[in-house]
C-alpha cells in the first residue's frame, strides 16, 4: 500500500512536469497580486522664494537649504495586481520652512533676498495616489521569490495637500498667519491678477526609490518624492511689494499695522530698502517640496497560485 501511494505521487509529479507550460517573462511578471501597508518617516524640504543659495533663485534643488530640513511622518496602503506594478494611497504630515536669514551672502543676487529678511513656516497634510513601476521585474527569473531582493522603482501620481504659511512678527517675535494679511495685495481690486490663494491644492508627486525585501512579508524602501505644485504662495511670497496704504484701506487697523510689518521687513517704516513696485519674489517659479523617506511595508496576502505552489514539493525520498 505504501509503495502504491509513493508510486502515485511520483506519477503525479512527472505528469505535472509535462502539463506545465513553458515559463516566459510575461508569465513570471503576472503571477502575484497582494496588498501592502506600512509607515513612512523621513526628512522634508521646501523649494521656493525664501532662503536659497548664491546667485539668482532657481527652481528645484539649486536653492535647497539643508538647515531648513524637517521631519515628515505618514502611512500607506498599496495594491499590487502584479509584481511589476503597484498603486499606493498615502497620507503624510510634516512641516516646511524657509528663511532669508540663513543665506550666506557673497555680494551677488542673493544679497537682495537676504535684505528682504522674510521667513515662513507651514505645517502640511497631504494625501496622494501614485503608481509604482518596477522595471527590473522583467529581468528576474522568478519574480515571486522576494527574500533579500533589491528592486528599484519609479512613482508618479496626483495628490491634495493643505498648508498655512506663518511668519514671525518683527515687533513681537511671534508667529502669525500670513494669508489673512494679504501681504501682496491678494484679493484687492487694485491687483486683479492676484486672487486670494487657496490653502488646499493639488500637486503631482513624482520620484524614485529602491525596495529591499527583509523577508517574504516585510520590506524596507528608501525613496525620494518631489511634489510639483501649482502655486507660488506656500511661503506667501511671489510677486512685488504693494503700497502699504492699501492695508489700511481694506483691513482693520490692527491687522493693517501687522500686514505692513509682515509684508516688508527691510529696514523700518521710515527707511524701507524696498518699496511698492519693487520685486519681492519670482512668480515664474512655482513653489515645490520633497521628501526623502524610509518606508517599512508589510504584505497582507497573496492570490498567487505560483506562490502557493512553491509550498508544494514532490517527494525526494521514501
Amino acid at each position: 500500500m505504501k509503495q502504491s501511494l509513493h508510486a502515485s505521487v511520483w506519477t503525479w509529479c512527472v505528469s505535472a512536469l509535462f502539463l506545465l507550460p513553458v515559463p516566459s517573462i510575461a508569465q513570471n511578471t503576472e503571477q502575484t497580486s497582494h496588498f501592502e501597508f506600512g509607515i513612512t518617516v523621513g526628512p522634508s524640504n521646501f523649494l521656493g522664494d525664501l532662503g536659497g543659495t548664491m546667485g539668482k533663485g532657481r527652481p528645484f534643488l539649486k536653492d535647497n537649504n539643508i538647515p531648513m530640513t524637517k521631519l515628515t511622518l505618514g502611512a500607506f496602503v498599496s495594491y499590487h495586481p502584479t509584481e511589476w506594478l503597484g498603486f499606493r494611497l498615502a497620507i503624510n504630515k510634516g512641516n516646511l520652512e524657509g528663511d532669508d536669514a540663513i543665506i550666506n551672502g557673497k555680494g551677488g543676487y542673493e544679497e537682495y533676498r537676504k535684505i528682504r529678511n522674510s521667513n515662513f513656516r507651514s505645517k502640511f497634510t497631504e494625501a496622494f495616489i501614485i503608481g509604482e513601476l518596477y522595471p527590473t521585474i522583467f529581468t528576474e527569473s522568478d519574480p515571486t521569490d522576494l527574500f533579500r531582493k533589491f528592486r528599484p522603482y519609479g512613482v508618479l501620481g496626483v495628490g491634495l495637500y493643505n498648508f498655512n504659511p506663518q511668519g514671525t512678527d518683527p515687533l513681537t517675535g511671534e508667529w502669525v498667519d500670513l494669508k489673512p494679511l494679504h501681504t501682496e495685495g491678494q484679493g484687492f481690486p487694485e491687483y486683479p491678477d492676484r486672487p486670494e490663494y487657496k490653502t488646499t491644492q493639488m500637486n503631482i508627486p513624482m520620484g524614485f526609490g529602491v525596495k529591499y525585501y527583509l523577508s517574504e512579508r516585510v520590506n524596507l524602501s528608501f525613496e525620494i518624492i518631489h511634489r510639483k505644485t501649482f502655486t507660488d504662495y506656500i511661503d506667501d511670497v511671489s510677486k512685488d511689494y504693494v503700497d502699504p496704504a492699501l492695508f489700511y484701506q481694506y483691513l482693520p487697523l490692527a491687522d493693517a499695522q501687522l500686514a505692513e510689518r509682515m509684508a516688508n521687513k527691510t529696514g523700518n517704516s521710515t527707511t524701507r530698502v524696498f518699496n511698492a513696485g519693487d520685486k519681492r519674489g519670482t512668480p515664474t517659479n512655482m513653489d515645490a517640496y520633497y521628501t526623502a523617506g524610509f518606508k517599512l511595508g508589510f504584505l497582507l496576502g497573496s492570490s498567487s497560485s505560483d506562490r502557493s505552489m512553491r509550498s508544494m514539493s514532490c517527494p525526494v525520498r521514501f
